[in-house]
């Protein structure tokens, strides 16, 4: 069986019969690939082979490391959705606005305040249907319509994983197979938070996070999205209480899929449905500087911006998505686009990473770098997984960089573990498959310091 992976300037490519060609082989000068189209919907329905000079080329007869210095910089272009159902060409309902189910209703003959019954069926009083016969006090007619042209749901519920802590990992079958994962976290303040996933996989390759080892398989569709949440509410509100909070921290990038994550969000939003405060649905980004512009003038939610680094060096390296947006880019972006908005802040996240960012001069650059941006730090604790070349930095030091970050005028949250034994901690989420993202090479000045820290 041939196996073939493949993405654009990512610097792998592999074709082969029995073994998987890891990026550590030598090509030859050509690569001959067969004529037919290589596809499985169920596993590959979003990977495009890319024709590039520049793909290949930092392998060579003399290649020896995975660590290649080629930059990687994942591809922005929108990747394919998921085939629709077939199904006699149903909708699905948790995939529409609510203006849009509206017109959908009406489209059939019934008025618009049945929609309003189904979608407060779908996303409130305490029934979040799944089923048809949970559709209670609909028109008989009506429901008929609805049960002959829509789903009421995209996810299948596969497992529900308890960590130590309470936090909850639920896991996910979509309808070509793939698994995704959302995490909903307990607080003893009454602030419960679901983290949904917005894609399968993440193309951009993070060095601290295990989701970015997988690649990316595919977009989410907004209705994958939002039934994330929908189950979490379902499944867990009696035990952990309400669920007042969202963050579109799982696996994948949000604004890789802004258009989904967009209509994801307002669906969630809506005062009629799921109701939750816009300021209480973060989005995060690791610095797609147009599509976050896009967001921050299109959505009312409230943003983070992953950042984790203080110089270009430090973050072209772990996060490679810095080689096409730098610092200076992201920062004087948000600077401007932030200057016209009342009470809004930016929350930058720092996971942090023993000898490589969380020096007390990182601490007192990143004073520097957020002067003008209204913005919260929140300092994140590096969880460990399989294969990970850091190690958190110590709570102490944490608590450090904390106190110059606050000496200089920053607002600091600190963000422990949460879920880690079940790998359901920030940046653990995700199956890994036979072939990887790419090592990114370690800058030589930190390479002892890794060393030494392990």
């Amino acid at each position: 069986m041939i196996r073939l992976w493949t993405m654009r300037r990512f610097g792998v490519i592999t074709v082969t019969n029995s073994a998987i060609i890891t990026p550590t082989a030598a090509f030859p000068g050509t690569l001959t690939l067969p004529s037919s189209t290589l596809r499985n919907d169920r596993v590959t329905n979003s990977i495009r082979f890319l024709q590039s000079p520049s793909l290949l080329s930092c392998f060579s007869s003399s290649s020896s490391s995975s660590s290649s210095s080629a930059a990687y910089l994942p591809s922005l272009d929108e990747f394919s959705q998921p085939k629709a159902r077939d199904d006699n060409q149903k909708v699905i309902l948790k995939g529409m606005t609510y203006g849009v189910l509206q017109e959908w209703v009406e489209s059939h003959g019934f008025r618009p305040g049945q929609a309003l019954m189904l979608w407060k069926r779908l996303y409130k009083d305490n029934i979040w249907a799944t089923d048809f016969d949970e559709l209670e006090g609909l028109n008989k007619d009506f429901k008929r319509m609805v049960s002959e042209h829509a789903e009421l749901g995209a996810l299948s519920f596969k497992d529900i994983r308890s960590a130590s802590d309470g936090t909850r990992k639920i896991l996910f079958t979509l309808d070509d197979g793939l698994v995704i994962e959302t995490v909903v976290i307990p607080c003893d303040r009454g602030r419960t938070t679901v983290c949904v996933s917005s894609q399968v996989g993440c193309a951009m390759n993070c060095q601290f996070c295990y989701t970015g080892r997988m690649g990316l398989k595919r977009n989410l569709t907004a209705a994958e999205i939002v039934e994330q949440a929908v189950y979490a509410r379902r499944l867990l509100s009696r035990e952990v209480g309400s669920i007042t909070n969202v963050v579109f921290m799982g696996m994948g990038e949000p604004f890789h899929n802004i258009e989904n994550v967009i209509k994801a969000a307002n669906i969630m939003v809506d005062e009629n449905g799921l109701h939750f405060s816009p300021r209480k649905v973060t989005v995060s980004t690791s610095g797609l500087v147009p599509q976050l512009k896009r967001f921050l003038r299109e959505s009312n939610c409230a943003l983070a911006v992953s950042l984790n680094a203080t110089t270009d060096e430090v973050r072209n390296w772990i996060m490679p998505i810095n080689r096409k947006y730098k610092l200076s880019l992201l920062l004087e972006t948000l600077r401007e686009e932030l200057s016209s908005r009342h009470k809004y802040k930016v929350l930058f996240e720092y996971v942090m990473l023993a000898g490589v960012n969380d020096s007390m001069d990182d601490a007192r650059r990143l004073v520097e770098l957020v002067q003008g941006i209204p913005c919260k730090i929140n300092l994140i604790q590096f969880n460990p997984h399989s294969g990970s070349q850091f190690i958190q930095t110590d709570e102490d030091k944490m608590i450090k960089f904390r106190n110059i970050l606050a000496e200089g005028g920053c607002t600091v949250l600190m963000r422990f573990s949460r879920g880690n034994d079940q790998m359901a901690a920030c940046g653990q989420l995700g199956m890994l498959g036979s072939v990887q993202a790419p090592v990114m090479r370690v800058p030589e000045q930190f390479r002892s310091s890794l060393r030494a820290s392990v």
